[in-house]
């Protein structure tokens, strides 16, 4: 049965229009204001060019060596949320699958990591790291992301698990299946929304993070896209047009992989954490 058009989803329709331009306005500053002169932004950010230099992309990407930082941030993030899949959906799976107080007490524990603010344990991380000697290195901080991001992966893995027939396990089993084969052959397929939703969300973590890499990676050459960017913003200079320009080009792959992804999020939290 087709629903009304009323006044009333007008009214709704012209409010999340208003709310969406909204919320593109710092895009539009961003975008703008980085194919403008340094005088230009300094005259009226909200202007339109007088002329439009795309110029600055190109000499963004020779300063800070765009491509390296590109790379680093690749490479940490495709590990970081590789790493974070497998050991959240397997863990999960093997607490839903042997109830018991073990399962029940870890589930527990792994769920209340996520509510301690990363500043209370910033400085024991830090020492603690450089006592196993991962600092300074692309494989230390991934190692931490793992860490960081298993808690709230975790959660959603253990909901959607819920959700699966245990016949289809048992099943398999009667045919010869394994342990092993019964959770990537049958298990896993299965929980492809989820596992779309948990790379979407950490990979816009850690894609943006800052913090991490400023307190783990010191050499340039290991430098990720936000802190490539932070040096256009020093304590005495602020380089607009430069900074500008490199912050679109940190967040153009990352709106391209959210928007290619996107339809998934809702479907994929509602499964897991509702059912």
């Amino acid at each position: 049965m087709l629903r009304r058009y009323t006044f009333q989803t007008f009214i709704l329709e012209i409010v999340a229009i208003i709310l969406a331009l909204i919320f593109l306005v710092p895009f539009y500053f961003v975008f703008i204001n980085s194919v403008k002169s340094f005088s230009e932004i300094l005259l009226d950010a909200a202007a339109w060019p007088k002329e439009i230099l795309f110029s600055n992309y190109a000499k963004v990407w020779e300063i800070i060596s765009f491509e390296h930082a590109f790379f680093n941030s690749l490479i940490i993030t495709v590990i970081s949320i590789a790493g974070i899949v497998v050991i959240s959906s397997m863990a999960a799976w093997k607490m839903v699958r042997t109830p018991g107080k073990v399962s029940k007490f870890l589930f527990v524990f792994f769920v209340s990591a996520m509510v301690i603010p990363f500043q209370t344990v910033m400085i024991p991380l830090m020492k603690l790291g450089g006592m196993m000697g991962i600092m300074n290195s692309i494989p230390g901080i991934v190692i931490m992301y793992f860490g960081f991001g298993v808690s709230l992966s975790l959660f959603l893995f253990h909901g959607f698990v819920k959700t699966i027939p245990q016949e289809i396990e048992e099943s398999a089993r009667v045919d010869g299946c394994s342990q092993f084969g019964v959770f990537w052959r049958i298990v896993f397929p299965l929980l492809k929304p989820i596992t779309v939703t948990v790379i979407i969300l950490n990979t816009l973590w850690i894609w943006n993070d800052y913090l991490l890499p400023l307190l783990v990676l010191q050499d340039a050459e290991l430098r990720t896209i936000p802190l490539a960017t932070s040096s256009f913003f020093a304590q005495y200079t602020k380089q607009w047009d430069m900074g500008l320009a490199a912050l679109v080009l940190g967040i153009a792959p990352i709106i391209v992989f959210f928007l290619f992804l996107q339809k998934h999020i809702i479907k994929g939290i509602a499964a897991g954490s509702i059912k």
